[in-house]
């Protein structure tokens, strides 16, 4: 029954997340939270496995995108080679921090953080780049890249939501941005998912089918579904409008993010 439910979120959050754009990482953590409750799981520990796990299922998603964004041609290497070493340390790393941070508190994190995506997706879906910006040093972007790392395992992300954004910043165009940016994320979930493995493993867990903060049944279910049904989705993605779609999409994560903060709060 368990892995029915994986499969049935898998599922969802590989077609929103081909539908909408986005790393599925936005989709499958609240969800993974709401269904690992209501498992009667360790409250302390439910937000810390939801993240460990969605980053393990990022490992699978993100190799399939980043073959098909070299084939296009969309993957600026020189600069993942720049940012990928110091998200992947930065990201096992981050793993460790989020593991210091209380459940609680990591939940009024990452709803902040999902209200925060919300608002640039509906802000910026039309705004200009400046071509004539060029990108910053190697030592700017390694710098920016540690930062990245950090985030991404705290967030439980592949990195899109933020590497994108700043590639855009300094003048990379968007299918540049977003290809290279699905690149750096199997680093950043390979890392990210070694560290909660291994971070987790030095907590005391009493759930089963896990290793470390990594739940296996959801891992497999998940990375099965949305391995399949993330096609599905961004072919329904082209039959309608792209600002409406991250418009709706926004909304959706405005709730999500309040229900993280109000479950934080009370």
């Amino acid at each position: 029954m368990e892995l029915i439910t994986f499969l049935i979120i898998g599922a969802f959050a590989g077609f929103a997340a081909g539908l909408f754009g986005v790393g599925g990482g936005t989709i499958i953590v609240p969800l993974l939270f709401i269904v690992f409750t209501q498992m009667g799981y360790d409250p302390d520990v439910v937000m810390h496995l939801a993240l460990g796990t969605s980053l393990a299922t990022i490992v699978v998603t993100s190799i399939s995108s980043l073959i098909a964004h070299h084939k296009t041609g969309a993957v600026i290497w020189p600069v993942f080679k720049n940012l990928a070493p110091p998200m992947a340390i930065g990201c096992f790393f981050g793993a460790g921090i989020a593991g210091l941070i209380s459940g609680l508190h990591l939940q009024i994190i990452v709803g902040l953080f999902l209200i925060w995506v919300a608002y640039t997706m509906f802000t910026g879906a039309k705004k200009a780049i400046d071509p004539t910006k060029t990108l910053p040093s190697s030592g700017q972007q390694v710098a920016a890249g540690s930062m990245i790392g950090v985030a991404s395992a705290i967030f439980g992300i592949g990195g899109g939501s933020l590497t994108v954004p700043y590639l855009n910043r300094y003048g990379v165009v968007m299918q540049k941005a977003v290809g290279t940016s699905a690149a750096c994320g199997l680093p950043i979930a390979v890392a990210g998912a070694l560290g909660f493995m291994i971070f987790g493993m030095n907590a005391e867990i009493n759930v089963p089918n896990t290793i470390g903060y990594v739940h296996i049944y959801a891992f497999i279910g998940i990375s099965i579904m949305s391995f399949i049904t993330a096609k599905f989705g961004a072919k329904a993605a082209h039959a309608l409008s792209p600002v409406m779609l991250k418009k709706c999409f926004a909304v959706l994560l405005v709730i999500v993010g309040c229900f993280f903060l109000v479950k934080g709060f009370i």
